[in-house]
């Protein structure tokens, strides 16, 4: 009987590409579909809206995310016409089902009904989720692509027809041409920022100006500390007169962290959950938190993240112009030049590093040595995977050259935790908490951790991508200077001259292995760990030491 269903809708949808909303969404034995409060609402209600059949499950991270803003939109338009959502779950039990159905305010295919639920999902192809499908109040398949429209769009995509999806492409692709400050900041529904007293004031109020986009989000600890600086810099600005404004374009997730994020904010703010919120953050590219775009007075952006500058330099970027960019890099250019160990180790009276027994270490005693600063934390994970192997290169190193040194910078959230951590390396650190660290991350442009930097004996940058030097060379990375990863790199080179380009290996029939450069991997025949050179199938994921797969073709020719 389901078979024949399905192959009977299939032709409907091959030949009008519509369905019966009550016959696409039944049973035999079931005309309803179930409330999140176990309530049954007859299908037929469905009948001359437009609905959404929302493919989704409490396990996929995505769908969660997807949810919510599914649910404000929901929430926006149904209050003022015809729309429902029908959920399809893929949930594997009843209970995640009705844990992830009770934060929705639409109706769902009962999760007893197995069969209903996956004849849904081959008859719309889905292979990923979340998936929204979206049908015309006759029952007309608007587009499968509801997630993007939504995400891209929010309430403003609807009624979600071709149509008018195209216009909004339009109009997006109009406002990218002629970027304006209102092209920018307002939208169909809202042309206000507001204050972090939640006063609203018009877009137009701050035409005219150089204006900061703040993209922020308040849980991440790195606003926090920038957001203090920030705040300074813009008092600052005013100060002068300056004729400049900052509108934060909150990122957050919940609006107890946006109040508590703008509590000390004297600038604007788009409101919590604005549409613009994310449309902005597609539109400037963001990857990364906190970012400042600016843009001119005359509503084009200037620059797309000034947040490393405004670190490094404070209100003498302003006003962020090229002109003033080619100033700043005239000075970093120089402090390069005449940067030495002591200049970026030493601030005020810190003019020390520590033992892991407390002892006082004098910088001075560090000057003319190889020296690696490791940026790291307990709470995070790679830094724990990637310390091991970072202390036992750095013995290495040190059994033979004692013209070398490492200095721990924490990123752990207190004493104890730094304590712990530092216990178990055997180098050098900055004390827990040390303001120097803060300077570090700015000359660094630090995002992430791990991070090993390395500086050499004359106290200039060598390298800070050193992390991944040492994972793929270990301590034959020292010294980490340009030339030596050169004298590396041909080594490597000459190692695989007389080696096949492609061999045959038993482990993965269907193809041929291809000779590959490869950071770091694990062989699949021997399990140990592998760099450099690789024999592997890209399409399988496969991969083989060198000298395993040339050990088996060896075997096989000895063989024959």
């Amino acid at each position: 009987m389901a078979e024949e269903a399905v192959s009977g809708v299939d032709k409907l949808l091959e030949a009008s590409n519509s369905y019966h909303i009550h016959s696409l969404l039944s049973s035999p034995d079931r005309d309803y579909l179930v409330c999140n409060s176990g309530e049954q609402v007859k299908i037929d209600m469905l009948q001359g809206k437009t609905v959404g059949l929302y493919f989704s499950a409490s396990w996929c991270g995505p769908c969660h995310r997807f949810t919510r803003k599914l649910v404000d939109v929901f929430n926006d338009v149904s209050a003022k016409a015809g729309f429902e959502v029908a959920f399809i779950s893929a949930d594997r039990d009843v209970e995640s089902f009705n844990k992830f159905f009770s934060n929705m305010p639409w109706v769902a295919i009962p999760f007893s009904d197995s069969d209903k639920r996956n004849e849904l999902r081959d008859l719309f192809r889905v292979r990923g989720l979340p998936h929204l499908v979206l049908l015309d109040e006759y029952g007309k398949v608007l587009t499968s692509d509801g997630v993007q429209i939504i995400v891209d769009h929010g309430l403003e995509g609807y009624p979600f027809t071709l149509q008018h999806v195209k216009e909004l492409k339009e109009q997006d692709e109009l406002a990218r041409r002629d970027q304006s400050l209102t092209s920018v900041l307002e939208s169909q529904f809202r042309n206000f920022v507001i204050t972090n007293d939640g006063m609203e004031v018009p877009v137009t109020e701050l035409e005219g100006k150089t204006i900061g986009l703040y993209f922020t989000m308040s849980a991440f600890s790195g606003s926090a500390v920038f957001t203090e600086k920030l705040v300074k810099i813009y008092k600052e600005l005013k100060e002068k007169g300056e004729s400049f404004e900052i509108v934060t374009i909150p990122q957050d997730t919940d609006e107890e962290s946006f109040r508590k994020g703008m509590e000390g904010a004297p600038w604007f703010s788009l409101p919590f959950k604005d549409i613009k919120c994310e449309k902005l953050s597609r539109y400037f590219m963001i990857s990364a938190f906190p970012t400042l775009v600016i843009l001119g007075p005359d509503g084009k952006t200037l620059h797309t993240n000034v947040a490393d500058t405004v670190t490094e330099h404070g209100s003498l970027a302003y006003p962020f112009t090229p002109k003033k960019f080619s100033e700043l890099e005239e000075i970093e250019k120089t402090k390069r030049e005449n940067q030495t160990l002591e200049s970026i180790l030493v601030s005020e009276e810190k003019d020390f590093v520590i033992a892991k027994d407390g002892i006082q270490v004098p910088v001075s005693d560090l000057v003319g040595k190889d020296v690696l600063l490791y940026f790291s934390a307990h709470w995070c994970p790679p830094c724990r995977v990637f310390t091991p192997k970072l202390i036992e290169i750095y013995q290495n190193i040190k059994s033979k050259n004692v013209g070398f040194e490492l200095v721990f910078i924490s990123f752990d959230h207190d004493q104890t935790s730094f304590d712990d951590y530092f216990s178990t390396m055997p180098w050098l650190a900055l004390p827990f908490g040390d303001p120097r660290k803060a300077s570090l991350t700015s000359l660094f442009k630090m995002r992430s951790i791990p991070k090993l930097v390395a500086i050499g004996v004359s106290g200039k940058t060598v390298t800070t991508d050193a992390q991944d030097l040492v994972m793929l060379h270990g301590s034959d990375t020292y010294p980490f200077t340009e030339q030596h990863i050169k004298e590396i790199e041909a080594e490597h080179e000459e190692m695989a001259k007389g080696w096949p380009q492609k061999v045959k290996n038993a482990l993965d029939e269907k193809h041929e292995l291809d000779l590959t450069r490869y950071r770091i991997y694990v062989c699949q025949k021997c399990g140990k760990d592998g760099k450099v050179w690789a024999f592997r199938c890209e399409e399988c994921n496969f991969d083989l030491h060198p000298q395993c797969a040339l050990e088996e073709e060896a075997n096989e020719k000895n063989d024959n």
